[in-house]
């Protein structure tokens, strides 16, 4: 394991997590240390002994302890430990209780490959049929509905939407809901922040409501679009479509895949996760996503700065670029050289417009550009590149990054909205530093 103390930090949690680890990142707060090709391992004395293990392979903890955290504070302070004093650790065969908890991992993994459907047929198509049709049905009158109600928003004028509040969008939002197109009452609920969070925010939201016009006529016209466009159009409107099938489709890339960039979307119920990755031999970028429902922890550690050797599964799209984890192979391993990405503003302007002429829907990209320079202009901050051209940065504290650059370019990873990118991490010298999140 070769991550720096900053990349083991990012796993944690919160705040509390990351502290609570590093006073646990002593030699003196261990026994039994040992690892090997495949795991990390020790018992920390804590109100009891806890045996803690790490799969090298993925980062996979298990810690005996009581914690409902993922991962919890010993298995963070074994990995800082391992990070910043790895001398301390001596190679060694694993004990009983590590090479037990790795056996049962493979036969675990064996298992759910071979529970893998093999893609049968549904056991009553008609009945499968009809409750599609009845779906569509719903779906088409609650757009006719949205298509109605934006045309009177737009001709009574956004003025007055500043003064209605977001129980207009909300009201509008559980329609949809109802219609059962969640998606589209996802999109919508968003669309109630823009009225008085910018100056120009009648622009944006009319960009918003453009895009929206645009979904809903796609769907009366998706017999006439090419496949993967219909099956962008009826994932937009809330149309899941099940892991396994995607891994059954086929659109299969095996690569070194650096993770340019993560970001965790905070909510009392589900957390998200977004990766953004690119294919140092694909060069395609993809996008994966993680749900954390209740605490739970993530399905699987993904490290900014580091490259997994992996397959990654497509969804179908015209632009296909949300993809699933799949097997991996051998462990993560530190990501030491330029980021993979654009050498100029410009180039990096040229594929999202290119993207976006081929899936119009798209709302986030992967932002990984060459030698840009941080610049504070007294409110706001930008990077420029060689060109002279330059991005606006989403947020208002971006010191650090400044901090990090000396004033010199340096290559930005982030997440592009459209409008903002927001700084995930940077490479200086090859050497690659996390950027969120910032634990103190």
């Amino acid at each position: 394991m070769n991550l720096t103390i900053e990349q083991v930090t990012a796993l944690a949690s919160d705040a509390s997590s990351a502290a609570a680890g590093k006073k646990l990142a002593n030699p003196a707060s261990w026994r039994g240390l040992g690892r090997s090709d495949e795991a990390l391992w020790g018992e920390c004395q804590g109100t009891a002994l806890y045996q803690v293990r790490i799969a090298l392979a993925d980062l996979t903890a298990k810690c005996s302890c009581p914690s409902r955290k993922f991962p919890c504070k010993h298995s963070l302070g074994l990995l800082l430990l391992a990070a910043g004093q790895p001398r301390t650790i001596p190679n060694a065969s694993p004990p009983e209780w590590v090479s037990t908890w790795l056996r049962k991992r493979l036969e675990t993994a064996e298992k759910k490959e071979k529970r893998r459907p093999p893609g049968e047929a549904p056991a009553d198509p008609a009945a499968q049929a009809r409750r599609a049709e009845r779906r569509l049905e719903r779906v088409a009158q609650g757009l006719d509905g949205l298509d109605l109600w934006m045309g009177d928003l737009v001709r009574n004028g956004l003025a007055g939407v500043e003064t209605q509040g977001h129980e207009l969008w909300e009201a509008q939002a559980a329609r949809l809901v109802d219609a059962q197109a969640p998606a589209v009452a996802t999109r919508l609920r968003r669309l109630g922040e823009l009225p008085r969070s910018s100056a120009d925010w009648p622009q944006r939201l009319l960009l918003q409501l453009g895009r929206l016009a645009l979904l809903t006529h796609a769907f009366r016209r998706i017999d006439a679009l090419e496949p993967r466009l219909q099956a962008d159009v009826r994932q937009l409107l809330g149309w899941t479509v099940n892991q396994d099938d995607v891994v059954r489709g086929g659109d299969v890339v095996a690569d070194d895949w650096v993770v340019l960039g993560q970001w965790v979307d905070e909510d009392v119920r589900v957390r998200v996760q977004r990766n953004w990755l690119r294919g140092l031999n694909s060069q395609r970028e993809a996008l994966v996503l993680q749900f954390s429902v209740g605490g739970a922890p993530f399905g699987e550690t993904v490290v900014p700065g580091t490259t997994i050797a992996a397959d990654l599964a497509f969804w179908p799209s015209a632009f296909p670029l949300r993809a699933v984890l799949g097997a991996r192979r051998g462990t993560s391993a530190q990501w030491n050289g330029p980021l993979p990405g654009h050498d100029t503003i410009a180039d990096f302007r040229s594929t999202v417009a290119d993207a976006l002429g081929h899936l119009p829907w798209l709302d986030r990209f992967a932002c990984s550009i060459h030698n840009v320079t941080p610049v504070f202009h007294g409110e706001s901050w930008s990077v420029v590149d060689t060109a002279n051209q330059s991005l606006p940065l989403k947020g208002a504290d971006h010191w650090r990054l400044l901090a990090i650059s000396g004033g010199a370019p340096l290559d930005l990873s982030g997440e592009w909205d459209g409008e903002r990118v927001l700084p995930l991490g940077a490479s200086v010298a090859g050497r690659y530093e996390v950027l969120w999140p910032a634990h103190p």
